[in-house]
């Protein structure tokens, strides 16, 4: 392998020059504004995040303010983000944060990754994107980047190995705020040209170091990799019955499900599991409301 600067310090450059203007990489974006962003990031795409993002930081600016709401606020105001359990885990982390930490998002990579919620990668984000720390941050399109440009695969394990990490943690330059520059900009380069699907290798600022472009790209041959079915899953379902609760302004009876989803037994399976996931209250009435 190339010594490490020779694929930090081009990638760098390259970010420098093409990186996306997005708020919560601004100097000013705080701690909370960058954990926000890191959870709503989370399987969704940027142009669906950043509106989305933008309201939930003029409603609730810090921990506190989203603490001091109740949870079903942060699920309404989730909106169609997808995977709205994803909006109570912040919302019990803005009540750990508020608990634990005085309000103020935690700087330690351990106090982090114990926030509700709160796994490996997101701890490593928000360390490093926040406070400049030196840690391996490997998302999804770190991980690819790092297949293809080091071990020379198209596309990496479906799991994080530990040889993943290994290498990830080779590459770090030595200095922090350099290490958590190179994280974010190993991140874009794997959104805007290192893409799953249609790499623009012609516009590769390591194409010249690319393992798996100087051996000739070779195909993939691991497991499967099947892409994620959304219409008529369980997972649709959810979602029109959730939007049936946000939209409506005090709780529902249950024959306003009925109308949205026509499968019965699929309606009833997909109620029981937002029920049991904490994003419905099924009240004494008989009536279903969103979280208190």
């Amino acid at each position: 392998m190339h010594r490490p600067a020779a694929y930090t310090e081009p990638v760098l450059a390259w970010y420098a020059a093409n990186a996306r203007d997005l708020p919560w990489r601004h100097p000013d974006a705080t701690p909370w504004s960058i954990l926000v962003s890191e959870i709503m990031l989370q399987q969704t795409p940027v142009v669906r995040v950043l509106p989305v993002w933008g309201e939930w930081m003029v409603r609730w600016p810090a921990p506190a303010d989203l603490a001091a709401s109740p949870a079903g606020d942060a699920v309404r105001e989730w909106g169609r983000l997808g995977y709205p359990r994803r909006a109570l885990r912040l919302h019990a982390s803005a009540v750990a944060i508020v608990e634990r930490h005085g309000g103020e998002v935690p700087g330690s990579y351990d106090h982090l990754l114990a926030l509700p919620g709160v796994g490996s990668y997101t701890a490593a984000a928000v360390a490093s994107f926040a406070f400049g720390q030196r840690h391996a941050v490997l998302d999804t399109n770190v991980r690819r980047v790092l297949a293809r440009m080091v071990t020379g695969v198209e596309y990496p394990a479906q799991a994080q190995t530990a040889a993943e990490l290994r290498v990830a943690e080779s590459l770090l330059p030595r200095e922090p705020s350099v290490a958590a520059r190179w994280a974010v900009a190993a991140m874009e380069l794997g959104a805007l040209v290192c893409t799953a699907r249609s790499p623009q290798c012609a516009g590769c600022p390591v194409q010249d170091m690319c393992t798996w472009r100087l051996t000739g790209k070779p195909a993939y041959d691991g497991p499967p990799r099947r892409g994620q079915t959304y219409a008529g899953t369980d997972r649709q379902c959810r979602g029109r019955l959730l939007a049936v609760l946000r939209e409506a302004p005090e709780p529902v009876e249950k024959p306003e499900f009925d109308i949205v989803w026509a499968d019965a037994r699929q309606r009833e399976r997909a109620l029981d599991g937002l029920i049991a996931d904490g994003l419905v209250d099924p009240l004494d009435d008989g009536r279903y409301a969103l979280p208190g």
